[in-house]
């Protein structure tokens, strides 16, 4: 019997991105194959099942309810007028108007 059960209902998702183990990358996928859902789902619920079995880190939470998420750096947003003085400012240097509106 699976120690996680097959979804039953939907649940407001986020992005999150990380690396994992080479082992651990092919266990997460051979489990939701197994239980034919996807892997964030597994993901969600390792994560649900694991942590409430930290008594621990439960009581902790209770007191310590905030979110504690780091926020993203703001990227300064491209916007056709910084494109475009790119390419004038690129210009007007020499250099190539491709190379002067890249991000570093």
């Amino acid at each position: 019997m699976p120690l996680i059960k097959p979804r039953t209902r939907g649940k407001h998702l986020v992005k999150h991105r990380t690396r994992l183990d080479h082992e651990n990358n092919e266990t997460l996928y051979a489990y939701a194959q197994f239980l034919g859902e996807s892997t964030e789902y597994v993901l969600n619920q390792v994560i649900d099942t694991v942590l409430a079995r930290d008594k621990e880190f439960v009581k902790w939470r209770e007191s310590h309810q905030g979110s504690y998420v780091p926020r993203a750096k703001e990227q300064p947003r491209r916007t056709k007028a910084s494109v475009r003085r790119a390419h004038t400012d690129a210009a007007a240097s020499g250099e190539s108007a491709h190379s002067a509106s890249a991000t570093p």
